[in-house]
């Protein structure tokens, strides 16, 4: 079969185990969120409705039907783009997810990016000085990355360099003195699009804090990861045999070694990237960042189906197409992963 057959079929079978995904994602959530005792009717009508009228919005609502009725009819408004309406604020979920959905991506993709940019150096710097106290301290920086709870991090970030220092900003995407156009949501870029540097200053200084509580975990995992590919590719031949033939280390560190360590981060990016938007509800909520997590936590203490459904959704998507993505990339980079 010729490369591009292959090339179809997997990408095929990808596309429909993410589809499967998705699928059992938003079964699994649509289940749960009908099993909490609660009454949707009455949060949508409101806490002074009189009973006749919270029966009426069940029926409107079609509450009253038996859930897989409810669940069939859901998925066909699904195929139809429709997300429907938050119980508690009779707002499209829609227009919110495209209010929302922006910041919580931007924390994700600044946090995975952070993490990569300083691992993958850090690991192979660690792998090159193997034993020696600078490895010794990129390791003990990698294990604490990796066990520090999320929201004691951002505590004692923000206790730390917005209480004691003042250096950094408490909480908050930006200041309230500064204004711009929203035109893609990203702020980073929104700021830049604006023209006034200033502003872009003041989105980065707020994103400080909450970018390095979410990227101290994938920064571990990513140096730990980096390090043990890199020594394992150094002990293979042809590296041994370059060493001989007296090439430059740095040479033999970042075109020989490194491109063959560096295919594994590509898996960790995707997992990365999962742990930065998970961390996110967390981060948001410690942060006051309005985003999906904070979204999403409001609508599950407030019992908002709907809400708990679409957003749950949403990441899922989000998180499927990134690692499709990383998978495609991965398969071009080594075609044994097509073949296997």
């Amino acid at each position: 079969m010729s490369g591009a057959g292959v090339g179809a079929r997997y990408l095929t079978r990808r596309a429909a185990t993410s589809l499967l995904v998705v699928l059992g994602v938003v079964t699994i959530t649509f289940v749960i969120s009908r099993l909490v005792p609660s009454d949707p009717a009455q949060l949508y009508a409101g806490a002074r409705a009189r009973p006749e009228q919270v029966e009426q919005v069940r029926q409107d609502l079609n509450l009253d039907a038996p859930v897989l009725s409810q669940y069939v009819s859901y998925l066909g408004d699904l195929v139809q783009g429709d997300l429907g309406v938050s119980f508690a604020t009779r707002r499209p979920i829609a227009h919110d997810l495209r209010r929302f959905l922006p910041a919580t991506l931007e924390l994700a993709f600044a946090a995975t990016v952070l993490s990569m940019v300083v691992g993958i150096p850090a690991g192979v710097i660690a792998a090159a000085r193997q034993s020696r106290m600078s490895d010794t301290s990129i390791r003990l920086l990698a294990v604490t990355g990796v066990s520090m709870p999320v929201f004691w991090g951002a505590l004692l970030l923000q206790l730390l360099f917005a209480s004691k220092l003042g250096w950094l900003p408490l909480a908050g995407r930006t200041d309230a003195s500064v204004s711009f156009d929203e035109l893609t949501g990203f702020y980073v870029i929104d700021s830049v699009l604006s023209g006034s540097w200033s502003n872009f200053a003041d989105v980065i200084v707020h994103l400080a804090l909450p970018v390095a509580v979410m990227a101290a975990y994938p920064l571990g995992l990513t140096i730990r990861l980096i390090r043990g590919s890199m020594l394992e590719v150094l002990g293979s031949d042809y590296i041994e045999a370059a060493t001989v033939a007296q090439i430059p280390r740095r040479t033999v560190l970042g075109r020989l070694a490194l491109k063959n360590a560096v295919l594994p981060a590509l898996t960790v990016l995707g997992l990365t990237f999962a742990y930065s938007v998970s961390s996110a509800f967390l981060v948001e909520t410690v942060f006051a960042w309005p985003g999906v997590g904070k979204y999403l936590t409001d609508a599950v203490v407030r019992v908002d189906f709907p809400v708990i459904t679409a957003a749950a959704l949403a990441v899922t998507v989000v998180y499927v197409l990134v690692n499709l993505a990383l998978d495609l990339v991965q398969a071009r980079l080594d075609p044994r992963v097509e073949l296997s």
